[in-house]
């Protein structure tokens, strides 16, 4: 799953594989209540850990193993001298099982059980969501429905076991309806849909507990995907030895900015420029080479009218980005051909990517770096931003089937899938939703490619690094009115992780 240069992040697996991992787990000696009450106690410790003050908790129980592990942390809360409130979605007659098996254990702690009803008032200090688990494929309806709006109206933290009751475990679509939740706990496999689309906005902060499940349960099975971890950028990074020089860094290119749209392009040359590589040209319309050489004078800028005033110049470099303030007119049309036919890596963003879907459709290449955000990843497989958005991981994979190379599809857990499979960023922030973040991102990639990363690895670092960096300058100074160009001096820290030593 990872390259050599990199180290593994977390296994993220889709709720099938996690069904399968929970079975081998029972089958190796663990009995299934035994492993609810492991579940259960899990996640009353991180809910005394989160809201040490609280005394008394609210609990929705629906009618499968995530009710079950919902009417076992009941029991425990009560043990401890916790008010609990135990609302059962189906009446325990109707359970069997395992989660039958945890009612009764509840019921025996003392802890009264009263059915849902709406216009319940939820009581308890803290909410505990385990109406509905990760075998949910269809959209939330009924009683769970009314259940999850009032968890999501009654203003409390709320704590979600295994997955938000509504969140899909695959895709991490919204199911209609979904609980808003300040923390998940999470078992046996941590679950892809947690960390990408909509489910971030849903999570809160998400927690994994392995249940000690013995690790020969997943020996033979192949996780969907890789939640990355920000350890991998020291290990793609190294310090330079002490006889570098800027050839050794390498030659980006940035092939942007037509007539009126200058802004993007200079953008991605400066962090291009940020991020190391050694020398960084920037080929624009005319009418912006004083902007640049007033903005960054480090970057050599050459004013172009068209492919011929291009020269040598992209076959001079080591890579080439494409597409920020592209345009689709005729200048865009004839900078993205001439980029086609340099015969060097290509990050392709932006205008590029509509010129792509639309004049240029068909091109398949091993050697270049897409970065969609949705609507441009709707257009190049001819669907709608919704669809791609209801199932990221799916959209991301056909991007590569379908142009080669290696695509990142931008957004809320980031998505990157080349030859070796399926990554997730989890850094980043809403601040992140303002105009030119994806320029830096662009010239961020050109930059860690020109200094020889590989191409999947430098599109998993630099979507790191331009996420963690987001995440610091919103630290500093907030995630409203965060600019594109504040990200710059947090990711050169970022990428030089050995500075302090």
């Amino acid at each position: 799953m990872t390259t050599s240069t990199e180290t593994r992040g977390r296994a993220l697996y889709r709720a099938e594989q996690v069904r399968e991992l929970d079975r081998r787990t029972i089958a190796a000696g663990i009995a299934g209540f035994a492993l609810m009450q492991r579940a259960a106690a899990a996640a009353w410790q991180v809910l005394r850990e989160a809201w040490p003050q609280a005394r008394s908790l609210s609990v929705l129980c629906g009618a499968g193993n995530n009710g079950g592990d919902g009417h076992v942390l009941a029991a425990l809360a009560a043990a401890e001298g916790w008010t609990v409130q135990r609302v059962a979605l189906k009446p325990v007659e109707a359970l069997t099982g395992d989660a039958r098996l945890a009612a009764d254990m509840a019921t025996a702690a003392g802890v009264a059980l009263e059915p849902w009803r709406p216009g319940l008032t939820l009581a308890g200090e803290v909410v505990v969501d385990a109406l509905l688990g990760t075998g949910l494929a269809g959209e939330v309806r009924g009683d769970f429905r009314e259940a999850i709006a009032a968890i999501n109206a009654a203003g409390r933290p709320v704590l979600a076991i295994d997955i938000p009751s509504g969140v899909h475990a695959d895709t991490g679509d919204e199911l209609g309806v979904a609980v808003k939740a300040t923390r998940t706990v999470t078992f046996i496999g941590d679950k892809l849909g947690l960390h990408t689309g909509r489910a971030p906005a849903l999570t809160g902060e998400v927690i994994f507990r392995g249940l000690d499940a013995p690790g020969s349960a997943a020996a033979d099975m192949a996780p969907v995907a890789e939640l990355l971890h920000r350890d991998a950028i020291a290990a793609a990074l190294p310090p330079r030895p002490r006889d570098a020089h800027k050839g050794d860094a390498g030659h980006a290119l940035v092939l942007g900015g037509a007539p009126g749209f200058g802004g993007a392009a200079l953008l991605a040359a400066e962090h291009a420029a940020r991020l190391g590589a050694g020398k960084v040209s920037l080929a624009t319309a005319p009418e912006h080479v004083t902007a640049s050489l007033v903005r960054r004078p480090e970057v050599m800028v050459h004013g172009v009218r068209g492919a011929a005033d291009l020269g040598e110049l992209p076959g001079q470099a080591d890579v080439l980005v494409v597409g920020p303030g592209l345009g689709q007119g005729s200048w865009g049309q004839a900078m993205l051909q001439a980029a086609l036919d340099a015969g060097r890596p290509l990050v392709v963003d932006a205008d590029a990517l509509n010129l792509l879907a639309g004049r240029l459709g068909g091109l398949t290449r091993d050697d270049w770096l897409l970065t969609p955000h949705p609507g441009e990843a709707g257009r190049l497989l001819g669907t709608s931003a919704a669809e791609v958005e209801a199932d990221r991981p799916a959209a991301v994979s056909e991007l590569q089937r379908r142009y080669g190379g290696t695509v990142v599809l931008k957004g809320a857990g980031s998505l990157i899938t080349g030859p070796s499979g399926l990554a997730v960023c989890p850094y980043g922030n809403p601040g992140m939703a303002s105009g030119g973040m994806g320029d830096a991102l662009s010239g961020i990639l050109g930059a860690l490619l020109a200094q020889g990363l590989p191409l999947e690895t430098a599109a998993r670092v630099g979507v790191m690094v331009h996420a963690l960096a987001a995440d610091e300058a919103a630290a500093a100074g907030g995630q409203r009115g965060l600019l594109a160009g504040d990200l710059a001096s947090c990711a050169r820290i970022l990428v030089n992780p050995t500075m302090g030593e």
